[in-house]
């Protein structure tokens, strides 16, 4: 293969959702690695440096939600690209990290995937 696929990580603590996605990212050629919350986000990065995009959903239960999973990948990270999701709330552009983008749930998958596509081109 000439090009290596690129790395996704999706953060989700809903599963049926995290599967959903999941499976359209690889039906769409990615590479995807799975957390459903932020802890298992950080040791998947920390094993992974392969991951060039996070996608997470903002609320999940643990003291780290999505934000702040964001901006500890962000200062840690920095090339990481960072997509930031949530059916509950709506963010301001300017309450994300350096880059990050923000989509409300329901999210269609290929708008997600055509937004992984553009933040990842060189």
């Amino acid at each position: 293969m000439d090009n290596p696929r690129i790395a996704v990580l999706v953060v989700e603590d809903e599963a049926v959702i995290r599967m959903s996605i999941v499976e359209e990212l690889e039906d769409a050629g990615f590479e995807v690695l799975e957390a459903s919350n932020a802890a298992q986000a950080i040791d998947i990065l920390i094993a992974n440096s392969r991951i060039e995009v996070m996608f997470t959903d903002i609320d999940m239960p643990g003291g780290v939600d999505g934000l702040k999973l964001a901006a500890s990948v962000r200062d840690r990270w920095p090339p990481i690209k960072i997509i930031v999701t949530s059916g509950h709330r709506r963010i301001d552009v300017d309450a994300l990290p350096v880059e990050a983008r923000f989509m409300t749930k329901p999210y269609d998958p290929n708008v997600v995937i055509r937004s992984i596509r553009e933040m990842t081109l060189n």
